[in-house]
């Protein structure tokens, strides 16, 4: 009998149970969304070669626990059917986490499931000293908690407020979480504090003369953990705009963490090691405008 490899088994996405030659299959799932005939496919292969049920992983993922090994093959040719893949596991880049951003929810500021998608394209399964986890949150509500991540992505705008639309009703100051907004409707004027300011774009969305307008762009935190060390991912950058120049800065970020990562070491103790003033230099020499 041929010996396992358990680590091409876990590269692959099955990862051992405590049950002997049994498999948890992690699924590739980008940004939490899954067709519904993908879904049933699951149900249908979890019933068939499982024991009926699935788990739902913290990552947006799904996950079809007690594969016997002797069906290992017969799981992925069916899954692949229905164009579903295992997801990545190991020192790669894992399955890009999203909200439902501009698309559906209100409050969304950018369309973070066509990003989650076009990151996945990009950059899914590289290969790294550890992990490295993406994630895509809307806007300043955060429901996808960026700064979790080894690089979380907030959808952001940088406010223009335009004078002949205002009719200083006061509501873009009272919805400002940060206080960077002043109105005086008895002298018509109207401030706002630009160093105070965290591009949450609530001025923008209560508007109701559409006074408020601005740029939408992205908000980076690097760095976040959450397992046996938990950190908060840090801003280092101004709000970044062109979309070409995020994936410029994820690149180098990439980049940077394979050229002084140690293996099994994460992102973050790598910027703690290395000198995050160093990690900063190199984001600074893209010279990109903002």
């Amino acid at each position: 009998m041929a010996e396992v490899d358990y680590k091409a088994l876990k590269k692959g996405g099955f990862m051992q149970q405590v049950q002997k030659d049994h498999f948890a299959l992690r699924l590739h799932i980008v940004g939490g969304q899954i067709p519904a005939g993908q879904l049933q496919k699951v149900t249908e292969v979890a019933q068939k070669y499982g024991q009926g049920y699935i788990h739902m992983t913290s990552r947006q993922s799904i996950e079809i626990p007690f594969i016997r090994l002797e069906d290992v093959e017969a799981v992925i040719n069916e899954l692949k059917s229905v164009g579903l893949e295992p997801g990545a596991s190991g020192p790669r880049v894992r399955t890009v986490t999203a909200c439902q951003g501009a698309a559906i929810c209100p409050s969304g500021l950018i369309d973070t499931t066509r990003l989650a998608k076009e990151l996945d394209n990009r950059y899914f399964a590289r290969g790294l000293p550890h992990k490295f986890k993406l994630g895509v949150t809307g806007c300043g509500n955060n429901c996808l908690k960026a700064e979790e991540n080894d690089l979380g992505i907030k959808g952001g705008v940088r406010p223009r407020w335009q004078q002949d639309l205002c009719i200083y009703c006061g509501l873009c100051q009272a919805v400002c979480l940060a206080k960077a907004i002043e109105v005086r409707k008895e002298d018509k004027a109207l401030s706002l504090d630009r160093d105070l300011c965290t591009y949450c774009g609530k001025c923008v969305k209560s508007c109701p003369t559409l006074a408020w307008g601005g740029e939408r762009g992205f908000l980076l935190f690097f760095g976040g953990l959450f397992g046996n060390r938990i950190a908060i991912g840090k801003r280092i950058l101004p709000l970044v705009i062109a979309e070409e120049h995020l994936y410029q800065v994820i690149d180098k970020t990439l980049e940077f963490f394979q050229t002084y990562g140690k293996p099994r070491e994460r992102f973050r103790n790598t910027l703690d090691r290395v000198g995050w003033e160093t990690f900063t230099k190199e984001l600074e020499g893209l010279g990109l405008e903002h």
